[in-house]
C-alpha cells in the first residue's frame, strides 16, 4: 500500500511541477515583453532580464494554487485514463485514501510555495522594484514613473527609488495643516537615513502663506520623522508580496495614522489561508476525476480546471474590493471562496461513492 501511495503521489507531484514551470515561464515571458517597451539608455535589455528574473519567486508563489489544481487533474487524469484508478478501487483502496494520497503532494507544494512567498519573494521583489526605479530615474531626478507615496500625519511623501542602506532618491514632501491647507512643499535630490533622522541633499523648500510664497535652497537639511527605510521598503511592492509579519506591522501603522489598512489585512489573510485554498482546489480536482470527468479527455479536464481556477480567482478579486466597499471583514472575503470549493468538492465526492 505504501508503494501505491508513492506511485500516485509521484504522478501528481510531477504533474504539478510541470504545470507550475509552464505557467510561470509563460508569465515571465509576457512580463519581459511588457517591460521591453520601457527599455532606454539607462534601463537596458540586461536590466529588464534581471528584473524579470528577480520577480520569478513572486510569480511562482502566485500560481501555486492554480498549478496544484491543473496538475492534480492531469496527474490523476492520466491514472484514470489508463484505468489504474479503477484497478486500485477494485483492489479495495477507498476513495478517501486516494484523496489523501493525492492531497499530500499538493499540500507539500503549498507549504513550499508558502515558504517562497514568506521568505524569498518579498526580498527579491523589493530588490527588483528598487533596481528598476533606479534605472528608470537616472541622475537622482525628481520625476518618476514608478514612484511611491507614503503618509505620516499631515505630511505626504513621494519618492522615486529606495536603495539598500537607507538612501532615497527623488523626494517630494508636502506638508499640510489641520485644515488640509498646503503649508510647504519640499523637493530633494536624495536623502540618507542617519539612525533617527534623514539628511536631505540639494533641497528646495517652498513655503506658502495667504499673502506670499517664499523659496529657500539648502545644500543639506535634517528631517526628523518616524518614517524609516524598513517602513518605506514595505510600500515599494504590492501587499501580496509582503511577508506576514510586515503585513501585520504595516496595517497596524496605517491604523495608527488613521488610514485604511484593509488592503494589507486582506493580503495577510489570503497569504495565511493559501494552503487551505490549495487544499480546496485540489479537492475539487479530485472530485472531478472520480465524478463528472471520470470518462473525459485530458484536454477537457484541463479546460475544466482552467475554468474552476478562473472562477476561484475572480471570486477572490471581487470579494476583496467588496469587503472594502461594504465594510465586512477581509477574513470573510478570503475565506468564502475556499469554503465554497470545499463544500463543492465534498458534495461531488459523496456522489461518487
Amino acid at each position: 500500500m505504501a508503494r501505491l501511495s508513492r506511485y500516485v503521489g509521484r504522478s501528481v507531484f510531477k504533474a504539478i511541477g510541470l504545470v507550475l514551470v509552464i505557467i510561470v515561464g509563460f508569465d515571465a515571458i509576457t512580463a519581459f515583453i511588457d517591460e521591453a517597451g520601457d527599455i532606454s539608455e539607462t534601463y537596458t535589455f540586461a536590466q529588464v532580464g534581471l528584473y524579470v528574473l528577480l520577480t520569478l519567486p513572486g510569480r511562482l508563489y502566485e500560481f501555486v494554487p492554480f498549478a496544484a489544481l491543473i496538475g492534480c487533474l492531469i496527474g490523476l487524469g492520466q491514472l484514470a485514463g489508463s484505468s489504474e484508478l479503477v484497478v486500485m478501487r477494485a483492489a479495495g483502496v477507498s476513495i478517501g485514501r486516494l484523496v489523501w494520497t493525492a492531497m499530500k503532494p499538493a499540500l507539500f507544494v503549498a507549504v513550499l510555495g508558502f515558504f517562497v512567498g514568506e521568505y524569498i519573494a518579498p526580498r527579491t521583489e523589493q530588490l527588483a522594484e528598487s533596481r528598476r526605479a533606479m534605472a528608470q530615474n537616472p541622475g537622482e531626478s525628481f520625476g518618476g514613473q514608478h514612484g511611491v507615496w507614503n503618509r505620516e500625519g499631515n505630511n505626504f511623501l513621494h519618492f522615486n527609488a529606495l536603495e539598500s542602506g537607507g538612501v532615497v532618491y527623488g523626494i517630494t514632501l508636502l506638508q499640510f495643516d489641520s485644515k488640509q491647507r498646503l503649508q510647504s512643499a519640499l523637493r530633494a535630490r536624495r536623502a540618507s537615513f542617519k539612525g533617527d533622522y534623514w539628511l536631505m541633499e540639494n533641497v528646495v523648500r517652498t513655503k506658502f502663506s495667504s499673502w506670499e510664497t517664499t523659496r529657500v535652497r539648502h545644500d543639506t537639511l535634517r528631517w526628523d520623522t518616524g518614517i524609516t527605510p524598513e517602513l518605506l521598503s514595505l510600500v515599494v511592492v504590492s501587499p501580496e508580496q509582503l511577508p506576514l509579519k510586515d503585513l501585520y506591522r504595516y496595517s497596524r501603522y496605517l491604523q495608527q495614522q488613521g488610514l485604511d489598512a484593509d488592503d494589507y489585512q486582506l493580503a495577510m489573510w489570503r497569504k495565511l489561508l493559501q494552503p487551505l485554498a490549495v487544499g480546496s482546489l485540489v479537492l475539487v480536482a479530485i472530485s472531478f476525476i472520480f465524478g463528472p470527468l471520470r470518462e473525459g479527455t485530458m484536454g477537457f479536464r484541463i479546460f475544466a480546471g482552467v475554468i474552476v481556477g478562473i472562477v476561484f480567482q475572480t471570486s477572490q478579486d471581487l470579494l476583496g474590493p467588496a469587503s472594502l466597499v461594504f465594510g465586512f471583514s477581509p477574513l470573510y472575503a478570503a475565506l468564502a471562496p475556499i469554503v465554497i470549493c470545499f463544500i463543492a468538492g465534498l458534495l461531488l465526492l459523496s456522489r461518487a461513492r
